[in-house]
C-alpha cells in the first residue's frame, strides 16, 4: 500500500442549520401564553488546520468525503437547538487548496494555519423570535440553511529550504542521508525514491530544510517519469542544488549535459505553472553544483574536468562523496549561507487588516431579469436566504416571505420591469429556482397575517 500521497480530491459537507420551532405556551390559567418555540442550532464549519505531525494527504485518498455536525432543531419553552459541531481536517504544512476549476483557494503554511472549507448553515428562527406588534402569534417558523457543499482539490507542495536536484540514481537520497538524520530508501537502480524525502540539516546556528526531488528525467515538464507529481515540490525551495553524477556510466551522460537538462526541464515547467510560491522565479533561483561521488577515481577526474567550465558559468562548485562524507561540511555551509540570505531578504509580515465594505444603503440587494421564456427571475442573497427559510406548506410562512419580498422592494422592481399578474417569477438559481405565479392584488403590511401570494410549483401535485 502506497505510504505517501501529494495530491487528493476532497469533497465537503458543512452541517445544516437546524428548523426553528412553532410553540406556544402551555399553563394551566394562562390561555394565551404566547409564542415560546426556540431557534435552530447552526450547522458545523468544515475547517483545514495545518498539523505539524501530519506529512501526506493519504488519508484523504481513503476518506475522500468530510461532514460537519448539524444543527439541531429548537423546541419549546424558548430552548434553541444545540450548535453542530465542528469538524477540523487535519493537513500537512503547505498544502494548498483549490476548486475542482483550480483556482487557488488557500495555501496552507505555518502550524495552526486554518482555511474555513465550507461554512455551516444558519439556523431557522422560531416563532417567538418572529413575533411583532402586528403578529403576536406566529403559527410558523424558519427552516434552517443548508450547509455549504464543495468539491475541492488538495495538493502538497513540500516546504523546505533547499531542494535537491538531479537524474535518478545521482546520489540525492545519499546526500540526504549523510547529511541529516533522514533515513530515506537507497538502492542502485532508478527511480529508487518514490517520494520526496526530507531532512533537517544544520550548520552553525543556521538549521534548515533539505529536499531531495525524484523522477527528474528528459521530459519530466511534460508529465514523463514521475513529471509534475513532484516537480511541485521545488516551487518552495529558496535555493536549488544540482547533484551531478560524475560516476555514471550511461552513454550520453556527463555532467555538464545532465545540468543543461534538468535546468531545461524546470524552465518548461515554469512556463507550464508559473513562478511558483516562493516570490521568486524557478530560474531565479540561487544555484549550487555538487559533483558528487567522488570517492571514485574515474569520478575525481571528471570532477576535477568540468569544474572549470562550471565555475565560468558563474555556479559555486564543491566536489563531495556521499560515501566518504567528503566535502559536505563545506556544502552545508553553503546552502546554510544561502538560506540565511533569502530568509534576510524576506519582508517583515505586515499586520493583518480586515477591510468591511458594507453595501450602499441605497443598493436593493437584489436584481431582476427578464429569462428567455419571459419569466421574471430574482436573484440576489436576501431573496434567495429567504426562500431556503420557508415552510411552503404553511400558508402563514408564504405570506410572512411575501411581506418581506415587498419591504425589499421586490413587487415595486417587478411592476417597474414590466410584469403583469400571473406572470411566473423565479427566485434563486435559473436551474432549481423556485416558481411563482405573481399575483400583486395583496396588500402587504396589513394588521393580519398575510396569506399566499403564489404557489412553489415544485410541491404542486
Amino acid at each position: 500500500m502506497a505510504e505517501f500521497a501529494d495530491h487528493a480530491a476532497l469533497r465537503v459537507h458543512a452541517g445544516h442549520g437546524g428548523n426553528g420551532c412553532a410553540s406556544v405556551h402551555r399553563e394551566k390559567f394562562k390561555p394565551l401564553g404566547g409564542p415560546d418555540g426556540g431557534n435552530g442550532g447552526r450547522g458545523g464549519d468544515v475547517i483545514l488546520e495545518v498539523d505539524a505531525s501530519t506529512a501526506t494527504l493519504l488519508d484523504f485518498h481513503r476518506r475522500p468525503v468530510r461532514k460537519a455536525g448539524n444543527g439541531k432543531q429548537g423546541s419549546g419553552s424558548n430552548r434553541s437547538g444545540a450548535e453542530g459541531a465542528d469538524l477540523v481536517v487535519k493537513v500537512p504544512n503547505g498544502t494548498v487548496v483549490l476548486t475542482s476549476d483550480g483556482d487557488v483557494l488557500a495555501d496552507l503554511v505555518g502550524t495552526g494555519t486554518r482555511f474555513t472549507a465550507a461554512a455551516g448553515g444558519r439556523g431557522g428562527l422560531g416563532n417567538a423570535a418572529l413575533a411583532s406588534p402586528r403578529r403576536k402569534a406566529p403559527g410558523f417558523a424558519l427552516k434552517g440553511e443548508p450547509g455549504e457543499e464543495r468539491k475541492l482539490t488538495l495538493e502538497l507542495k513540500t516546504v523546505a529550504d533547499i531542494g535537491l536536484i538531479g537524474f535518478p540514481n545521482a546520489g540525492k537520497s545519499s546526500l540526504i542521508a549523510a547529511m541529516s538524520a533522514a533515513r530515506p530508501k537507497i538502492a542502485d537502480y532508478p527511480f529508487t525514491t518514490l517520494i520526496p524525502n526530507l531532512g533537517v540539516a544544520e550548520a552553525g546556528d543556521v538549521q534548515f530544510v533539505v529536499a531531495d526531488v525524484p523522477g527528474l528525467i528528459p521530459g519530466a515538464s511534460e508529465g514523463k517519469g514521475l513529471g509534475h507529481d513532484f516537480l511541485r515540490h521545488v516551487e518552495r525551495c529558496a535555493a536549488l542544488v544540482h547533484v551531478l553524477d560524475c560516476a555514471t556510466t550511461e552513454p550520453g551522460r556527463d555532467p555538464i549535459t545532465d545540468l543543461d537538462t534538468i535546468e531545461a526541464e524546470l524552465a518548461a515547467y515554469e512556463q507550464i505553472v508559473g513562478p511558483g510560491l516562493a516570490g521568486t522565479r524557478l530560474t531565479d533561483r540561487p544555484r549550487l553544483v555538487a559533483l558528487n561521488k567522488i570517492d571514485v577515481p574515474e569520478a575525481r577526474e571528471l570532477a576535477d574536468l568540468v569544474k572549470p567550465e562550471l565555475t565560468a558559468r558563474g555556479l559555486a562548485v564543491y566536489e563531495v562523496s556521499a560515501a566518504t562524507t567528503e566535502g559536505l561540511r563545506e556544502l552545508k555551509f553553503a546552502m546554510a549561507q544561502l538560506v540565511a540570505e533569502a530568509r534576510a531578504a524576506q519582508p517583515e509580515p505586515e499586520p493583518a487588516r480586515v477591510v468591511i465594505r458594507p453595501a450602499a444603503v441605497s443598493e436593493p440587494g437584489f436584481e431582476v431579469t427578464r429569462t428567455p421564456d419571459d419569466a421574471y427571475l430574482i436573484s440576489g442573497e436576501k431573496p434567495e436566504r429567504w426562500v431556503r427559510q420557508t415552510d411552503f406548506t404553511n400558508d402563514e410562512a408564504v405570506g410572512y416571505l411575501a411581506d418581506r419580498l415587498a419591504r425589499l422592494g421586490v413587487e415595486k422592481a417587478l411592476a417597474d420591469a414590466g410584469a403583469e399578474p400571473g406572470d411566473t417569477v423565479l427566485i434563486g438559481d435559473l436551474v432549481d429556482a423556485v416558481v411563482f405565479d405573481w399575483d400583486p392584488t395583496l396588500t402587504a403590511g396589513s394588521g393580519h397575517a398575510p396569506g399566499p401570494r403564489g404557489t412553489d410549483r415544485r410541491l404542486e401535485g
